[in-house]
């Protein structure tokens, strides 16, 4: 058989291995400003090369430039980047405390705090979230309560979800986040057939669906573009980039497509792509996307290009698929350290304040901690009774779990 007859399996690698030198060649970073803002009810069809492209704000120096860089006041912007310093400090104790046996599990935001922080801000009250697991920004922004959240990942007595989920797979109604689920991508369809029903029950409140790159390869996320194009489901599909799944990189699951923006293109949906360390021009993508679910207008596909600079989660070792420097070779920077440079460059914030800030939030964050702890841990104190598995599943329960119950003497 000659060469031109041999089939040959094509599996894609990614630019570098461990020991080796960072390389983000492939991303190639449009200046601050120079993409432009087209109006909310554009045709999809005239704006395909935004799926393409990267959304910016904030440039080198700072400084809020073009477009997209009218839709926060500084008091907003200093609110944004407490939540974010919250997130983080918040992530920190709960990774140390995972450490200490306190709790079975834990995944990170860092790096990627200004993707759910900013997203939030965006939405009005009654509005719902079907996020993965690394969205925790999303309540945070929301105002709820970090006790709670602690309480649920330490399974105690006063977990909410009463030991029924695992640790950070949050759920409250109240703040537009739907229950997290461990199999990746159902979410996603899941988000689009609760923005069909807001429709046709003629309410007024939209969908966001989250997915990770690597889900992306799962089919219910094409599924939910599927039905989301068809009924123009009132919902913003947004997709976080950050470069790698488990231990995959993005490669894998966005096959030849380019980007995953371009993924919406071949089912009508407009498409855009956003720095997604850019606190700024996450906010007015989302605004500009939420508007137009919100008039009707059908979904949008929002592509947030960030990086993971932590691990998956407390039982991953990134170490072991890329190089130890890659976070810091990254070119996007660092979403908090970009905000506070554009609030010093204003005038309205310094070194200094945000030490004090950082202090603060520690504190209050640690304060939260401690209260949750009276409640118990994984391994101590209180747990959730045994009672409350077989409550909340059912409107009327039925005959088989009340035995159940009664033989566990419950």
């Amino acid at each position: 058989m000659t060469d031109a007859g041999m089939l040959r399996f094509h599996v894609p690698e990614p630019e570098v291995r461990p020991g080796g030198a960072p390389d983000f060649s492939n991303v190639p970073i449009p200046k601050a400003g120079s993409v432009p803002r087209p109006e909310v009810d554009v045709d999809p069809r005239t704006i395909r090369d935004l799926a393409f492209s990267i959304i910016r704000v904030l440039n080198r120096s700072g400084e809020a430039v073009g477009p997209w860089a009218d839709s926060l006041s500084d008091e907003e912007l200093l609110e944004g980047l407490r939540h974010m310093m919250t997130l983080r400090t918040f992530d920190a104790r709960m990774q140390m405390a995972q450490r200490q046996g306190k709790t079975s599990f834990y995944m990170q935001h860092l790096g990627e705090e200004a993707v759910s922080c900013a997203f939030r801000k965006a939405l009005s009250p009654g509005d719902m979230n079907f996020p993965t697991y690394r969205q925790a920004g999303l309540l945070i922004a929301g105002g709820y309560p970090m006790v709670t959240m602690m309480n649920q990942i330490y399974s105690n007595e006063a977990d909410p979800l009463k030991g029924r989920q695992l640790p950070i797979m949050y759920s409250s109604k109240d703040h537009g986040f739907f229950s997290i689920s461990g199999n990746l991508a159902t979410q996603y369809i899941q988000a689009v057939g609760w923005a069909m029903a807001s429709a046709i029950s003629g309410d007024s409140r939209i969908a966001a669906g989250w997915i990770g790159d690597g889900s992306t390869a799962e089919s219910d996320f094409h599924a939910a573009l599927v039905f989301a194009s068809t009924y123009k489901a009132p919902i913003v599909l947004n997709v976080v980039n950050n470069q790698w799944a488990i231990s995959t990189f993005q490669g894998i699951a966005r096959g030849g497509s380019g980007t995953f923006a371009a993924r919406g293109l071949g089912f009508g949906i407009p498409a855009l792509r956003v720095d997604g360390n850019d606190y700024l021009a996450v906010h007015a993508v989302a605004k500009w996307a939420v508007e137009r679910a919100r008039r009707n207008l059908g979904p949008t596909l929002v592509e947030y290009v960030t990086y993971r600079a932590g691990a998956h989660s407390t039982s991953d070792d990134p170490s072991a698929y890329r190089p130890k420097a890659e976070s810091d070779a990254w070119p996007l920077g660092d979403p908090v350290i970009r905000l506070k440079n554009h609030l010093i460059q204003k005038g309205i914030w310094s070194d200094e304040r945000h030490a004090q800030a950082e202090a603060e939030i520690l504190d209050t964050v640690i304060a939260a901690q401690k209260e949750a702890e009276q409640h118990g841990t994984l391994h101590s104190g209180n747990k959730p009774s045994m009672r409350d598995m077989f409550e909340g599943v059912y409107e009327q329960m039925p005959p088989h779990l009340r035995r159940q119950r009664q033989q566990a003497g419950v």
